[in-house]
């Protein structure tokens, strides 16, 4: 008595049987299609909730299908029960006997596919289209056409809204996926099961994957029959233990050459970080896979020398710091047969919670970056990989800083070649006070929404941000309230810096909640904790015009291809146009909560309780304010910190003025005007060099504005300012020094970290730094806290810049900027011979190619030669263009 038949009607003739998930998203579609009470008894439906679908109780079947014309079985993936049934019913006389379809119809069509998630939708056609072949009631046939229409088109105008831009899953920050997942030059990876499979999606050379237990299993078959002489497999710790040693086996057998990369690193990561069934150690898999027949063995880690000297590895065992894996990996291709590199690491996330419950020691270390120093050209991402490096927008361009409150201490962001870096020791974050609980206007309760009729509430965000903290509390809001409730939150890999989304479904009685999943077109209001995350397609299709009405966070998270794409824009603009369309403009409110939660309560984690308390006070909540706080305190985690972020959320809806007005709120502005812009460089150039030089300056860019006034047009002059500053201004050895020591550095310390502040520098001095044996480029070094009275001294001797005395000015770097400089005004004075209407957009855009030339050594010289090459095709266009207009002329 587990299956139970769930609706009769009076007479019988079509049947419905599904289980579990599917029998939710039926009774979903027949309330899309409108099918109550009447249309029941018309159609004569009957429906069948089976518990246990094998093996198939006999009696209850016998009872349904008696007297039906047809049954539909619903359930996803393979026929389990629809085959069954058939065989239950095979011997019925025929003319008693039902039909019975499901996957397939009765003439072999497909009906519901076997593979991937059935939804509400598909259900909804495949019931509408049996309906009408048996019925011949023509109101009947009206009414279901008419609804399935109006889902056709919710359907389709989801699938019609692709993403602009996509948050999609990536390594966290300090991951050692970030560093143990790149190839070298010429080589190739195969992927497998676990975080590492994220790699398949970045810049890692990375392809193909298999099941649990079969990574490699491809390359045994293709190896003979390909000119490809060798691969990496990459192989988590977990899924070696759990069957990969078998593959390496096969591996070994098989006799192909290859490297397995088993990446240990301490936690079944993909999954929440469980430990790891067993007894696993980095000098437990040396042993075994030399047992299986490994010769060549090395393990690499970042700390390669916490072990003690007695621990017992496989005899012959290499030990590598990670900064030569690079090297190590180039030597283990060039070995016949199975190779072994154990990348030894800990989970970034595990690591975290290990710190923070005093497991582990946190390293009283930070890598800051001194932005005046900084040239933006990315190349700290590149080497890391890692998102905790975000844009700095400023007046002179985007530059890089590290956010604090994500960063898991990996310090690979160091490796980027530049002098920018420094890292500060034994001194804690400076976290901003707030203004605390202070006394405000007191707030009306605003009525509850109405949940007669399911409410469905629709939340987005990014993994680890509390997107499904959101979830949890207002379901234990509305459970406290005596609310049926439903919540699916959608994360898997997402939960690593993707886009993560919660269905939660109340209604004043839980018999009203079908399927947990919202349907399209279906979200009566929209939480959204991130702008990407909000204009998603799956987001997006969730949405109503005129229907939802959508609290959106304003706030430009960077997407994670920022890494190794260093001028990446954020579409702001695009995504809130796509949003608005989707729900009507007057039915948006963009706030930037997580700045505001950062001034106001000093920690921008409380952004998503700060949206749940504005979307309360404009009466899109269903539940009440006591229960909200009532479900805060159940939670038990910072619960008055979270109490005041929906407080002030409510406080900001009723009065965003008063509240911006507490706070001073101005808001940050980095474009300047062409006077502006120009008066500040030409101040910056007297501190760099002298007022002569500062005077070369402003006369070149005066004479271009002229020349654009002349014509009526605007905006090579700004390009101009911009570029020719950055020429001018090269960060040569005087000004990184006068840029840490003129006392703009030590007030973005101090405004970050308090405490006394001992720092180390990463440099690479030209004429003391060692070279990379692999590749000739120089290699940083660090310096102590002792350089800076070094730099003072160095800051003070740039009046030898240029000048026979001028020893740094020997370097082929130095020369190079020089000549840059000159060039350029070359290239200014040609533009300007000849510029006018018809070329003016040609010109900026030559003119603004030294904007592409950013970093320092070898990443400058790359960015040189590409400008250079760009810099002749668009010159020749621009003197064929002189010569066409001459012609005409």
């Amino acid at each position: 008595k587990l299956n139970k038949i769930t609706i009769k009607s009076s007479k019988k003739r079509f049947g419905i049987i599904a289980s579990g998930k599917s029998y939710l998203d039926v009774l979903q579609a027949l309330e899309e299609l409108g099918i109550v009470e009447n249309q029941i008894q018309e159609i004569g439906l009957w429906l069948l909730k089976i518990a246990m679908p094998w093996p198939l109780e006999e009696q209850i079947i016998r009872e349904f299908a008696k007297d039906l014309e047809e049954i539909l079985v619903i359930e996803e993936k393979r026929p389990v029960m629809e085959s069954q049934i058939k065989e239950q019913l095979y011997n019925w006389r025929a003319d008693t006997r039902p039909r019975v379809v499901g996957k397939f119809d009765e003439s072999g069509s497909s009906l519901l596919p076997f593979t991937g998630e059935l939804i509400p939708f598909q259900i909804a056609q495949v019931i509408a289209k049996r309906i009408q072949g048996l019925t011949q009631s023509e109101s009947l046939t009206s009414h279901i056409t008419n609804r399935l229409t109006v889902i056709e088109k919710r359907e389709l105008s989801s699938k019609n809204n692709p993403a602009i831009v996509e948050r999609i899953p990536y390594f966290c920050s300090g991951c050692p996926h970030n560093t143990s997942t790149k190839v070298p030059s010429e080589s190739r990876a195969a992927a497998g099961i676990g975080c590492h499979y994220m790699s398949i999606w970045m810049d890692r050379n990375t392809e193909t994957f298999t099941q649990m237990g079969g990574e490699g299993a491809n390359w045994l078959g293709q190896a003979p029959f390909t000119t490809t002489k060798h691969i990496f497999v990459n192989i988590g710790d977990g899924t070696y233990f759990h069957s990969g040693i078998l593959a390496i086996r096969a591996a070994v057998a098989a006799n192909v050459n290859v490297t397995y990369k088993i990446l240990y690193n301490d936690a079944v990561a993909m999954t929440g970080g469980q430990p790891m069934d067993g007894p696993l150690d980095v000098p437990s898999i040396t042993w075994q896979v030399r047992a299986e027949g490994v010769q060549q063995i090395i393990v690499v880690s970042d700390y390669p020398d916490k072990y003690p000297i007695d621990t017992k590895f496989a005899p012959n065992v290499a030990f590598y710091h990670r900064d030569d894996l690079d090297m190590v990996q180039q030597e283990l291709r060039n070995h016949t047969g199975v190779t072994v590199l154990v990348y030894d690491q800990t989970c970034a996330a595990e690591l975290r919670r290990r710190r923070k419950r005093g497991i582990l020691p946190n390293p009283s270390k930070r890598a800051f970056i001194n932005a005046a120093v900084c040239e933006g050209c990315g190349d700290c991402g590149l080497q890391s990989n890692c998102v905790s490096i975000t844009p700095l927008e400023t007046s002179l361009g985007r530059k890089r800083t590290i956010d604090q409150s994500t960063c898991n201490k990996d310090y690979s962001c160091l490796n980027g070649f530049c002098p920018a870096f420094v890292t500060v020791l034994d001194s804690q974050l400076r976290k901003p006070d707030g203004i605390g609980n202070i006394s405000f206007e007191d707030l009306p309760d605003p009525p509850s929404a109405d949940c007669s009729e399911t409410y469905n509430i629709f939340v987005t965000g990014i993994g680890g941000t509390g997107v499904v903290t959101i979830g949890a509390i207002l379901s234990m809001a509305a459970h406290i309230e005596k609310k049926g409730v439903s919540v699916l939150d959608v994360a898997g890999l997402a939960q690593k810096n993707g886009a993560v989304f919660s269905h939660i479904r109340i209604a004043d009685n839980f018999e009203k909640i079908h399927a947990a999943r919202i349907t399209n077109g279906g979200a009566k209001v929209m939480i959204g904790c991130d702008m990407v995350a909000s204009a998603s397609s799956e987001a997006i299709g969730k949405l109503r015009l005129n229907y939802t009405s959508a609290i959106v966070n304003s706030n430009n998270t960077m997407i994670s291809d920022f890494t190794h794409e260093p001028d990446l824009e954020f579409p702001s603009k695009n995504l809130k146009d796509v949003i608005c369309k989707s729900t009507g403009s007057k039915s948006v409110d963009y706030i930037n909560a997580t700045e505001l939660a950062l001034k106001l309560l000093g920690d921008s984690i409380a952004a998503n309780i700060f949206m749940v308390g504005f979307a309360y006070q404009k009466g899109l909540l269903p539940v009440g304010a006591t229960a909200i706080e009532s479900a805060l305190e159940l939670n038990g985690v910072s619960v008055d910190f979270n109490k005041q972020a929906f407080l002030w959320g409510r406080r900001t809806q009723h009065n965003q003025e008063a509240v911006l007005k507490l706070l001073n709120y101005e808001k940050n502005s980095v474009v300047q005007d062409l006077e502006e812009f120009t008066k500040h460089r030409v101040n910056d150039l007297k501190n760099y060099q002298n007022n002569a030089y500062a005077k070369r300056y402003s006369t070149l860019v005066k004479r271009v504005h002229r020349a654009e006034k002349k014509i009526g047009k605007t905006g090579l002059a700004n390009t101009v300012a911009k570029a020719y500053f950055k020429l001018l201004a090269y960060k040569d050895e005087y000004e990184v020094a006068r840029l840490y020591t003129d006392g703009t550095f030590k007030k973005a310390l101090e405004k970050e970290f308090e405490g006394p502040i001992r720092l180390n520098f990463h440099l690479a001095p030209p004429l003391l730094a060692k070279r990379d044996p692999l590749n000739g480029t120089i290699k940083k070094q660090t310096f102590g806290h002792w350089i800076l009275p070094a730099f003072k001294i160095l800051a003070k001797l740039k009046f030898l810049r240029g000048t026979p005395l001028d020893i740094f000015g020997y370097t082929q770097e130095r020369k190079l900027e020089r000549q840059q400089i000159k060039n350029y005004e070359s290239v200014i004075e040609l533009l300007l011979s000849h510029y006018n209407t018809s070329n003016h957009s040609l010109a900026s855009e030559i003119a603004a190619l030294p904007m592409r030339i950013r970093g320092f050594g070898h990443v400058k010289e790359l960015a040189q030669e590409e400008t250079q090459e760009c810099e002749a095709r668009l010159l020749t266009d621009f003197k064929n263009m002189k010569l066409n207009e001459i012609d005409v002329a």
